[in-house]
């Protein structure tokens, strides 16, 4: 009878021995889930951030290729400018030649007996159209000038604005990104450790059962012992 006391005692103590273990494996792989979820938590963060760093580097390239072309067409916009201004310059002299070819005309039909007076009237419309014709082209290119300079510094403007909406958008949507990943870390942890609260509490529940077992046993087999003796 105590030799079966005895293997029954090893046998409770062998079954505390694996509830202990069993319990220790529990707490191990919840921390090894919460451990886990958050390595996953950062890589999303890290994925989001290179996103955003990436747009952003798109954005500015698109920026400066805007920029670049905007620069081009003002440049080809100053250069027909200036050819227009010289075509207007060479027109100028050439009328200015005409008028010398009819004053001289006027000269030789003069001699000739024709009248000077008309001659010399036509001669002075011709100058005046001729100036006329001049300042208004001068006007028109420097109205032009002044309109594609506004233009181009509303486009500038435009796009710089545009760039700081983007990056404003941009960082924004790291911030959001960032705490949903702490959110649901935490979340994580909450749930890991709601877990954890309950495998220990079955297990002292079992260890509390088994502990009333072996108590019982004990006195069994004392009583056995006493009753051998």
């Amino acid at each position: 009878m105590q030799g079966i006391s005895l293997a029954a005692v090893e046998a409770v103590a062998a079954a505390l021995a694996a509830v202990a273990g069993l319990a220790v494996v529990a707490v191990v792989a919840a921390e090894v889930v919460v451990v886990a979820e958050v390595v996953v938590a950062v890589v999303a963060v890290v994925v989001v951030v290179v996103v955003v760093v990436a747009v952003v580097v798109v954005v500015v390239v698109v920026v400066v290729v805007v920029v670049v072309v905007v620069v081009v067409v003002v440049v080809v916009v100053v250069v027909v400018l200036e050819a227009a201004v010289t075509a207007a310059a060479v027109a100028a002299v050439a009328a200015v030649a005409a008028v010398a070819a009819v004053a001289a005309a006027a000269a030789v039909a003069a001699v000739a007996g024709v009248a000077v007076v008309a001659v010399v009237a036509v001669v002075a419309e011709v100058a005046a159209i001729v100036v006329v014709v001049a300042v208004v082209v001068a006007a028109v290119i420097v109205v032009v000038k002044v309109v594609v300079a506004v233009v181009v510094v509303v486009v500038v403007v435009v796009v710089v604005v545009v760039v700081e909406v983007v990056v404003v958008v941009e960082v924004v949507v790291v911030v959001v990104a960032v705490a949903a990943a702490v959110a649901a870390v935490a979340a994580v942890e909450a749930a890991a450790g709601v877990a954890v609260v309950a495998v220990v509490a079955e297990i002292a529940a079992v260890v509390v059962v088994i502990a009333v077992v072996v108590e019982a046993v004990v006195v069994v087999v004392v009583v056995l012992v006493a009753a051998a003796i």
